[in-house]
């Protein structure tokens, strides 16, 4: 894979278990990071079990208000000069009543966590990379996205919102080097759905291991010629 040695991402959600797996192995690629969460204790955390003298930094903010993302990337922006990767890891998720019975909060929760939060990212970083003539985004989506379950309507919904975020934007920009793409996690192997599917076969579940992989090489060179693609990582599921 080509060097990724001295570039600068955004890795959004980094205090999250799939947010850890991508900042290590884009570490452990030489690239400096921005780490973006909203805890900064767990931010701190994070940015602690990777490799040392590297100069990665974190930034404490609210991915749903469009104000606290653009200064975060400005933020950003002065402290690395510039930005070559965003990692859209931030997301969220809740099981619901049917969709006759969801309140719009509800649905407000998980438009705001998942949509909402790509959405601010992307619009604040692009002006950067259209200025610096490129750059790497990757958006995380959902298996759930292309076949809606039951109960789950507003959080497919808005991972369906983010496929078509993530085509509308490589549309725009495909000719100016700024390469847009997503995954499609299936069911992540994580401490959280482990104790919430305790009889699962957890063996068959995707290891954010693999997802950071994928993601890694969406960002990396070998994958300049792939641009608004919804990328299936579903395990063994």
């Amino acid at each position: 894979m080509p060097s990724l040695a001295g570039k600068v991402a955004i890795v959004t959600g980094a205090a999250g278990n799939l947010g850890r797996a991508v900042a290590q192995a884009l570490a452990a690629q030489d690239v400096r990071i921005a780490l973006v969460d909203r805890n900064p204790d767990a931010l701190e955390a994070t940015r602690a079990e990777l490799p040392p003298g590297t100069g990665h930094a974190t930034f404490d903010a609210d991915l749903i208000a469009p104000e606290a993302v653009a200064g975060m990337v400005a933020r950003v922006a002065a402290r690395f000069g510039r930005i070559d990767i965003l990692a859209n890891i931030a997301g969220g998720f809740t099981m619901g009543p049917p969709l006759h019975q969801t309140e719009d909060k509800d649905w407000e929760l998980m438009m705001d966590l998942n949509a909402r939060t790509t959405f601010n990212g992307c619009r604040a970083v692009v002006p950067h990379m259209l200025a610096a003539g490129g750059g790497k985004i990757v958006n995380v989506s959902a298996r759930v996205a292309t076949e809606g379950k039951g109960r789950m309507a507003p959080y497919c919904a808005a991972k369906a919102a983010v496929i078509a975020l993530t085509q509308s934007l490589a549309a725009e920009h495909r000719q100016a080097g700024i390469n847009v793409n997503c995954i499609l996690p299936g069911t992540i192997d994580t401490p959280q759905n482990r104790q919430a599917m305790p009889d699962q076969d957890h063996a068959r579940w995707v290891p954010t291991a693999a997802l950071a992989d994928v993601i890694l090489f969406l960002v990396s060179n070998a994958a300049g010629c792939i641009t608004g693609a919804a990328i299936p990582v579903y395990g063994q599921s």
